[in-house]
């Protein structure tokens, strides 16, 4: 691929992400974004080492600095009593084994961290409340539908990227079928680390605790000096947005048979916002052959029982930008990205949905889940994500052999 200019819609994570990876590889990046500010939305992510392997080299965990914390292990505790069920060790032993850091971070923090990195790098230009409406195809490139507030115009690129998100306006130029509600809820609160209630979830570690109703899971983020809580229900759809203050009555309900250290957290006054679970089909287009590929959530959002959404999203960017790099030929790029990325992103949302059946079981299969986990050596558990944790996406490419082909 020659290096004209990128364009990418949406500088979500992994719009900042994919910028950052095309400029790092030569390109020219124009980033779109329709709101006019990138506000600080959302609550607290996870960073596993598959994408912290990523970020590091991009500049990113350097300027996301102290506001991450590494957390020394993730504990599974039985929702009912508070009993630990499992320990899968963290910290230096995940960056050992994993050959890259394990973070939580408040996704504001790593907003910020790579906007920071984005305004250094002067092949990348950004323009807010700007929208990537439309596309259009030819042996010469993309053309692209720009508007904003009061204007409209074109552009043109020899890639567009949509990483618009679980709403995308450009899915529907793959011919994929909008994402759909998943019958769940994320309920996400943060509460100061020495206030009682957050001290239901270890300050060093990722806490989950597990219901047949409900999964609750706490971290620290900000420096340790706020735990990051989002507790996941079945609950009636809800519209779009990350602010709305939530109606806590379905998950009120799932509780009634928690421990009252959880349920205290739950009804004891922190504010609780609610934000719609939706999933994608497993069968959906990524990509357009004329030159368009979406990433992120606008190509497979998922549910978070694998905690892996940002990081899928960042893998996504940093293949693209590799094999951008090495492939002149457009059509050949694409399928090739799509080829190597939907075997991956379709094991992780299996294990997210084995999570979400063991973490939600009931009756005697919680009575064998408890056991098993129980009898499983911590450095067992931690083999068992060597898949996940332990991949390098840019390592061992295999691409067709082509005349595009620039290796």
């Amino acid at each position: 691929m020659s290096r004209d200019d990128i364009i990418i819609a949406g500088a979500g994570i992994a719009g900042l992400t994919a910028a950052l990876s095309f400029a790092a590889k030569g390109f020219s990046v124009r980033l779109f974004e329709r709101r006019e500010r990138l506000e600080e939305v959302g609550a607290g992510l996870q960073l596993s080492p598959n994408a912290t392997r990523i970020l590091g080299p991009l500049g990113v965990l350097e300027h996301l600095g102290r506001s991450a914390v590494r957390p020394q292990a993730i504990l599974l505790k039985n929702a009912a009593d508070l009993a630990t069920l499992a320990r899968v060790p963290l910290g230096r032993s995940a960056e050992t084994r994993w050959r890259a850091p394990y973070l939580v971070a408040h996704r504001a923090d790593l907003q910020r961290a790579l906007l920071e990195c984005v305004r250094r790098q002067p092949a990348i230009t950004l323009e807010t409340g700007v929208q990537v409406t439309d596309a259009a195809f030819a042996p010469e490139g993309v053309t692209v539908n720009l508007e904003g507030a009061a204007t409209r115009r074109r552009g043109s690129c020899r890639l567009l990227i949509g990483a618009d998100g679980v709403w995308s306006r450009l899915r529907q130029i793959t011919g994929a079928d909008p994402s759909r509600f998943a019958g769940l809820v994320a309920y996400r609160s943060v509460v100061p680390a020495g206030q009682r209630e957050a001290t239901i979830a270890v300050s060093d570690a990722v806490t989950a605790f597990l219901s047949p109703r409900f999964h609750l899971v706490g971290y620290p983020v900000r420096g340790g000096d706020l735990i990051n809580f989002v507790a996941i229900a079945r609950a009636p759809e809800i519209p779009a947005g990350w602010g709305a203050r939530a109606d806590t009555a379905p998950l009120f309900s799932a509780l009634e048979k928690a421990a009252p250290d959880l349920i205290r957290l739950v009804k004891s006054g922190p504010t609780w916002t609610a934000w719609p679970i939706h999933d994608m089909s497993s069968e959906g287009k990524w990509i357009h052959p004329g030159g368009l590929a979406l990433i992120g959530d606008a190509a497979h959002a998922m549910t978070p029982e694998a905690a892996q959404g940002a990081a899928m999203a960042i893998e996504d960017a940093a293949l693209l930008a590799e094999l951008a790099a090495c492939e002149n030929d457009t059509r050949m790029l694409l399928e090739t990205f799509e080829r190597l990325r939907r075997p991956r992103v379709s094991r992780v949302v299996r294990r997210g949905r084995f999570n979400r059946f063991v973490w939600h079981a009931r009756g005697p299969v919680a009575l064998a889940r408890n056991l098993a986990l129980r009898l499983r050596r911590e450095d067992s558990l931690a083999a068992g994500l060597d898949w996940l944790y332990g991949e390098d996406v840019l390592q061992d490419i295999a691409l067709p052999q082509g005349e595009g082909a620039a290796r």
